[in-house]
């Protein structure tokens, strides 16, 4: 019975997955078509003398305002992604102290935005703070302090 439930949820995940993907390059499709109409490309038109061999056949696929329309929208879809991607890796300090439910949460944000405004000196400072085990290097120091008190050497 529990099977028959995980599939079904599988399935309704799969298919939401799919509606996504489907909205997602309509929605390319569109906003390439509405881009179209916002601009007049390649208004000039090239004299045939300009080419060897009369003028390639790719120059009526650029002279489409609705291909240039959507490849504007596919190169600004790809520039934003990279930019959240930067974002992300720029994160990844803030990220693990939340994930580790840190105490050093927020000198960790206030480190990381240092880095991205100030210099990324503060971004490395804030990395070493996010995954460094305080628990084994509060009780190294200890252990050093402890040692230094009774005069043990190692």
């Amino acid at each position: 019975m529990q099977q028959v439930t995980v599939l079904k949820t599988t399935k309704g995940q799969l298919l939401m997955k799919l509606i996504k993907g489907l909205l997602a390059i309509c929605g390319v499709i569109i906003v390439g078509k509405g881009f179209s109409f916002l601009a007049t490309v390649h208004s000039k038109d090239i004299p045939e003398s300009y080419f060897s061999g009369g003028p390639p056949s790719i120059m009526a696929l650029l002279d489409s305002e609705f291909f240039m329309g959507l490849i504007f929208v596919i190169t600004l879809a790809i520039v934003v992604y990279v930019l959240y991607l930067f974002w992300q890796l720029h994160e990844v300090a803030v990220n693990k102290a939340q994930a580790m439910s840190s105490a050093h949460t927020q000198i960790v944000f206030a480190l990381s935005l240092c880095g991205l405004f100030i210099d990324k000196a503060w971004w490395v400072v804030a990395i070493i703070i996010a995954f460094a085990r305080w628990d084994l290097v509060s009780n190294r120091i200890s252990k050093i302090i402890n040692d230094g008190i009774k005069g043990n050497q190692s």
